[in-house]
């Protein structure tokens, strides 16, 4: 028994440990491998097909990925004039060399595919750039075009003072022009950030090509800041300027990571100085014995005190009993009870700057393992109440379910009050990022949408229906939905779930958590849950995603409103188009299969519980939009839904941001 206890202690601090590297690269979440934008060049010269300089570009762009140095960049040419094909490659400061490498891989593969025919090309990822030319100045010169210029939608004036924030921008960007152009002849990159007094924080980097000179790359940045105050994108709160020889962005939240912002390589080291005494050497000598004296002492002195305090310490988890049903304990057979030292190996000490997430029962962040798998561990907080019921429900429930639109789980760490879990790491982090970002959200074209919420559908129908036992989720919300490296979903955060038998559909609780806005009525009211609980969830969400907004903040012109009420308001008066997110608008985006996504999810969303679809319904109707629907009836929690004032004005108690995973309601 003590030496399973050991083995309990020893697991738990290794997941302690482990959760540090987790939340190494929390900005890192903001990266986007897939976007990319792609100019076929300027120059107006074409080649022939099989012909030398074709020969020549495919040899060049099949090389790229090797070529690359430590620190993302590659310049070179194969061939001879005036067949020679020229490559520049970079990859984003704050990268590692593994990411920059699979995105060259990529792009190099589909460059001639968007350009068949044209000499010169640029092709722009959120972390890599390939640009190619058959101009032999292409190395070591100025390249400022071909370019891509890109601006949010929203003006600095909504939000704060213009002038004062374009003031502090151009001293934040001036600064890291600078730094950048003097950064030596391995990384030219410079991120940072300021804050303004009563304004919001601006993010920044620049970037140039290792190969320019300092007063190149001085002059690439500067006439990329010079063309946004002369372009639409003069006083946004985002923008972004991408030519082949330099970067420079900007946003009012953070996107870069400070962690991996590489450093040139140290210089060699000194020469041992020279001495005519053997006394120095004889000194030196023992210094480093006693150092390393001192250090094997400490190391003893820290595992003999490790052992004491197990022997004072306990496991403290106890059986968690669900109400109507017995989650049972913890088995081990269907993943994997982390060692300590492995999770040591891998993280540091749950660092604030490596935090990816937070939610009410704990905090989030990301780690590489000693086999170079990026894992997601979730320390729960001691503070909770329910911290060791959701510890035990998601090991419970998440090892035994297999669906590629559900998040998975690896294994725990557990010790004494300390209990960890650890995931798959999801690399685009939860859809919320990116649908309520001004400028991200533009990387979600219809089809994407359209694709993450039909695999949400599928993802709860095998939850309701298809796993083992009937799961309902009772916390599915934006934020608790992750994009995979191809932007696919996968629903997380199994720690409200509950489980029941395959011949039961519902229960009831008096004690109400979930997220306010995604809850639906019967649930927040009466404290009754079903699959149908889900299924408004559902519909809200997939509300949110064609709109772009948040439910409780969907704004319409110049004033807010309620997205429920107005989205079935507008359905009602022949037409949903005002609800639709204006990035959507247009040839590509079929009008049609948006307002019948609209339908459907207003169907999801009605009060009274009956009326809603069942998740196996919804996938038919989302993979038949030219059937026929019902009429949905008037929605829950609406201005035309028939809840009295009285209970509208019930003791909620919620977050000022109505964004924590839990929600606590008394009744």
């Amino acid at each position: 028994m003590e030496s399973q206890k050991w083995i309990l202690f020893l697991i738990l601090c290794t997941h302690l440990f482990c959760a540090t590297i987790i939340g190494a690269t929390a900005a890192d979440d903001n990266i986007d491998v897939n976007y990319e934008y792609h100019v076929c060049g300027n120059s107006g010269k074409n080649y022939t097909q099989n012909s030398t300089y074709q020969n020549n570009l495919n040899r060049l762009l099949s090389s790229l990925s090797n070529g690359l140095n430590e620190y993302g960049f590659y310049n070179g040419s194969v061939g001879q004039d005036p067949d020679k094909a020229n490559a520049v490659v970079l990859c984003r400061g704050d990268i590692d060399i593994e990411t920059c490498r699979n995105c060259v891989t990529d792009g190099a593969q589909r460059m001639t595919a968007l350009c068949p025919v044209q000499e010169e090309a640029f092709r722009w990822y959120n972390v890599c750039s390939i640009y190619y030319s058959g101009d032999d100045s292409t190395i070591g010169s100025v390249r400022t075009t071909p370019n891509i210029v890109q601006y949010s939608n929203i003006f600095v004036s909504l939000m704060i003072n213009p002038t004062r924030f374009n003031q502090y921008l151009k001293s934040l960007v001036d600064g890291l022009t600078r730094n950048a152009a003097n950064g030596g002849p391995f990384v030219k990159f410079a991120a940072d950030n300021t804050t303004p007094p009563n304004l919001q924080t601006i993010y920044a980097y620049a970037q140039c090509t290792p190969d320019l000179s300092a007063r190149n790359c001085n002059d690439c940045l500067t006439t990329a800041f010079s063309d946004w105050s002369g372009s639409p994108g003069n006083g946004k709160i985002g923008a972004r300027f991408l030519s082949p020889s330099c970067f420079l962005r900007y946003e009012i939240s953070p996107f870069f990571d400070y962690t991996l912002i590489k450093n040139p390589p140290s210089p060699p080291p000194l020469p041992p100085l020279a001495s005519g005494k053997g006394g120095s050497k004889r000194t030196i000598m023992v210094i480093v014995i006693s150092i390393s004296a001192g250090l094997i002492a400490l190391i003893i002195c820290m595992v003999i005190i490790l052992k004491i305090r197990h022997k004072k310490m306990a496991p403290n988890f106890t059986e968690v009993e669900e109400n109507g049903s017995s989650i049972g304990g913890i088995s081990t057979e269907e993943f994997i009870q982390y060692e300590f030292i492995t999770i040591k190996n891998a993280t540091g000490n749950f660092s604030d700057k490596c935090k990816i997430g937070q939610g009410g029962f704990g905090a989030v962040y990301k780690g590489k393992l000693d086999n170079g798998l990026e894992v997601a561990v979730k320390r729960l907080s001691h503070t909770s109440n329910q911290g060791n019921q959701e510890f035990k429900t998601e090991v419970a429930l998440v090892a035994k379910l297999q669906h590629r639109n559900l998040v998975r789980l690896l294994g725990f760490c557990l010790e004494g009050k300390e209990m960890v879990l650890v995931y798959e790491f999801v690399p685009n982090g939860g859809l919320d990022k990116m649908l309520f970002d001004p400028i991200n959200r533009g990387y979600l074209h219809w089809r994407r949408r359209y694709k993450i919420i039909e695999s949400i559908a599928r993802g709860l129908v095998y939850l309701h229906e298809d796993s083992r036992l009937r799961i309902i989720h009772r916390d599915l919300k934006a934020s608790n939905i992750l994009l995979d490296a191809d932007l696919n979903p996968k629903i997380a955060d199994f720690g409200m779930a509950r489980l029941f038998p395959k011949d039961e559909t519902q229960g009831s609780t008096w004690k109400i958590v979930g997220t306010y806005g995604y809850m639906a009525p019967e649930y927040v009211w009466h404290g009754q849950f079903s699959t149908r609980s889900d299924v408004y969830s559902f519909g809200v969400l997939v509300l949110e995603i064609i709109s772009g907004q948040k439910k409780n903040k969907f704004q319409i012109e110049e004033s807010m409103a309620d997205l429920l009420s107005y989205a079935w308001t507008e359905w009602r008066n022949g037409g949903a188009s005002r609800v639709i997110d204006p990035m959507l608008v247009g040839e590509s985006s079929p009008l049609h299969d948006i307002t019948k996504c609209i339908h459907i999810a207003l169907l999801c969303v009605q009060h009274n519980v009956a009326y809603r679809p069942t998740m196996t319904t919804v996938v038919q109707m989302l993979s038949n939009l030219s059937m026929s629907l019902p009429v949905p009836s008037v929605p829950g929690f609406s201005f035309h839904s028939n809840v009295t004032s009285s209970e509208s004005s019930s003791s909620l108690q919620i977050s000022r941001n109505e964004m924590s995973i839990s929600e606590q309601l008394p009744r």
